[in-house]
């Protein structure tokens, strides 16, 4: 039987408390949509109900309309599936009803959740509850009367529920981002009436609607409010800057005009690709022999990180600011300090953006110690080795570790391409050893790729997966090879653009070409900022991996000769000078020609001739091609899970 239903209970004092029951998150599932109409409308006849409260079970509200219909959609092509919940529910059965409806929200309100609260005449919530309209990372906008036209290049309707609770440009920034705000700030911006404890957020909300149908507290529909409205030609301005970052963040998403498009957007590729990422990250927590065995993962409250560089200074933020400690060790003082003042910089940096408090920052400061040896290493849980991608280096710092370190700890290595088999060659306890493969910069990218090998042990797994959740990273296990899911996926990306390069296409151009396509950087630019040492190491292990499928361009060592660096040292492909944007560097031209005339592969010496879309299949298709090696393999557990690593490891478009 169903656990998904609609209940109401009307109390002594009159007021219908109206439940959504569909766990987990209380999705709005087409039985949901039906019991509330239903219930709404027999409170509204019954004589002896003076008011209704609508709230969630289990400790949430609602976490919007549910996903599992557009699926359906997708996989029909029939979208009278999906109901008209707009005007049916929110509009007619709630905003307009001849009573006064209070929500009760707790835990979440997402989506069509959130909207269905606007609908109602006030919203009472509890502490750190989640409130949000995530539907554009869904490709989709919220169906449910929220702010539509947001993006239309006609008018802005004014005649939707968020602007004006929150103010324009609030309610497009929380639009644009998909990201959700908690109650604490709702209340301060007026989406939230009032803020009370879990335990009392039923009596408060029974006692609000009261009040509301005896008139001692006011009763307002969303629709009529204005006075967070602006002048027009207010709203004309934050609307212009808002279409310019959206095309800005997402130059390939559609630019939608009204509600009445909402179906016809639910069957665009644009929606089928997100609604598919969304449900593959969360297939990516279910491991088979790891989550389903049983195990209980064990706590990890300190870490030790060998290596204070780029990437070690990034991971030991992550977890600092996520209240585990770290221990972070490095050869000499100068090197040391270099990493404790790079790791106070991407705290401060975080402060300062408004993703921490200052005191968060400061007590994530406290969790940090410096280290020169490995005396520390008595009681850590794990340790993660963030060294230069040298073989015999690292083979030694494993040899080390395993004899300084506790029993139980995890010993992990954060290479972005050697095979683990080599690492751990020398260990005894090869069972403890494992790939946290974090991406660059490591405390604000979202992946964190965990490599297993043959012998690692499924606690050891499960443990890193947890660690991986509570440092807010999405963890993907892989198997071993090199270069592992996703930089062996892609390493065909940068083998693609440098042949077109070769061939005579314009390295500026492919640059533009990927970045239209919706990629944040072209392969170019991206090598500039990961730096060449990086570019060499990693090409030195494919050139032994995959001697069948290599091109063999000259044209990094021609850079290093010129003396550029990349970002590193302001010269690469582009000139970057401080505050202002990458601008190609013309003198990179002679450099590249020189590469061409050694490498010898135009045609007849003269440059080859393609389309934008030859150049950007020449460079994906092989990445596609080698996706496809990866699942033969047998490397990742499943194809949605190369998606989602792809997307959140390689900035792939989600849509």
């Amino acid at each position: 039987m169903s656990q998904s239903k609609v209940t109401m209970e009307v109390g002594n004092d009159g007021v219908a408390v109206i439940t959504i029951s569909n766990p987990p998150v209380n999705a709005l599932a087409i039985p949901i949509i039906d019991g509330l109409k239903e219930k709404f409308a027999e409170a509204t006849r019954r004589n002896d109900v003076k008011a209704i409260v609508l709230t969630g079970k289990g400790g949430r509200f609602s976490g919007g309309f549910d996903i599992n219909v557009f699926t359906k959609v997708h996989g029909t092509g029939d979208v009278s599936i999906m109901p008209d919940v707009s005007v049916d529910l929110v509009t007619n059965a709630v905003e307009d009803c001849k009573k006064p409806v209070v929500a009760a929200v707790e835990g979440l309100a997402l989506g069509g959740g959130l909207e269905f609260a606007m609908g109602c005449h006030a919203r009472i919530a509890a502490p750190r509850t989640q409130l949000g309209l995530p539907e554009l990372s869904l490709g989709v906008i919220p169906g449910f009367g929220a702010l539509t036209g947001f993006l239309c290049y006609g008018s802005f309707k004014g005649t939707q529920r968020l602007p004006r609770l929150v103010g324009l440009s609030k309610a497009i920034e929380m639009m644009l981002s998909s990201k959700p705000i908690m109650s604490e700030e709702g209340k301060k911006l007026g989406l939230i009436d009032a803020l009370v404890p879990s335990k009392e957020l039923l009596k408060v909300s029974c006692a609000w609607a009261l009040d509301m149908a005896e008139r001692r507290k006011p009763w307002l529909r969303s629709l009529h409010r204005t006075d967070k409205i602006g002048s027009l030609s207010e709203a004309r301005e934050v609307l212009r800057m808002a279409r310019l970052q959206a095309k800005k963040t997402a130059p390939n998403l559609p630019q939608h005009q009204e509600a009445k498009v909402f179906k016809e957007i639910v069957l665009s590729d644009t929606s089928r690709g997100l609604v598919h990422v969304f449900l593959a990250q969360r297939a990516t927590s279910k491991v088979p022999n790891v989550t389903d065995v049983g195990l209980k993962p064990r706590q990890v409250k300190k870490v030790a990180i060998i290596g204070g560089g780029l990437m070690g200074s990034g991971i030991a933020t992550a977890l600092i600011v996520n209240n585990i400690f770290v221990v972070l060790k490095e050869v000499n003082s100068e090197y040391l300090l270099k990493g404790i003042k790079t790791v106070e910089a991407n705290v401060r940096g975080l402060a300062n953006r408004g993703k921490i408090t200052k005191d968060k920052a400061e007590k994530a400061l406290s969790m940090l110690k410096g280290v020169l040896d490995y005396s520390e290493f008595k009681d850590v849980d794990m340790v993660i080795e963030a060294v230069i991608e040298n073989v015999a280096l690292k083979q030694k710092i494993f040899s080390e570790i395993e004899k300084a370190c506790p029993p139980h700890c995890i010993l992990a290595t954060n290479t972005s391409t050697i095979d683990l088999n080599l690492i751990g060659e020398k260990m005894n306890s090869q069972d403890r050893l494992i790939g946290a493969h974090f991406f660059s910069p490591a405390h604000l990218m979202p992946l964190l790729e965990i490599v297993r090998t043959q012998k690692t042990s499924p606690q050891i797994i499960l443990d890193l997966m947890t660690v991986g959740k509570v440092i807010k990273k999405v963890p993907v296990v892989v198997g071993n090879c090199t270069g592992f899911a996703v930089n062996r996926t892609f390493f065909p990306y940068t083998q693609g653009s440098h042949l077109l390069v070769n061939l005579g296409v314009d390295a500026y151009r492919i640059d533009r070409v990927i970045c239209n396509f919706g990629f944040p950087l072209g392969p170019f630019q991206l090598q500039d900022l990961a730096g060449y040492g990086v570019a060499f190491a990693v090409g030195q292990e494919y050139a032994k991996a995959f001697s069948d499928r290599i091109f063999k361009s000259p044209l990094l060592e021609l850079l290093v000769k010129e003396g550029r660096n990349g970002k590193n040292n302001g010269k690469g492909y582009y000139i970057y000078e401080k505050g202002s944007k990458p601008k190609p560097d013309p003198s990179v031209l002679s450099i590249i020609e020189e590469s061409r005339r050694l490498t010898n592969v135009m045609p007849g010496g003269k440059p080859i001739s393609v389309t934008d879309r030859e150049v950007l299949e020449m460079i994906l298709f092989p990445v596609v091609n080698e996706a496809c090696r990866v699942l033969d393999e047998g490397v990742v557990v499943r194809a949605s899970d190369l998606d989602v690593a792809s997307v959140l490891g390689m900035s792939f478009p989600s849509y």
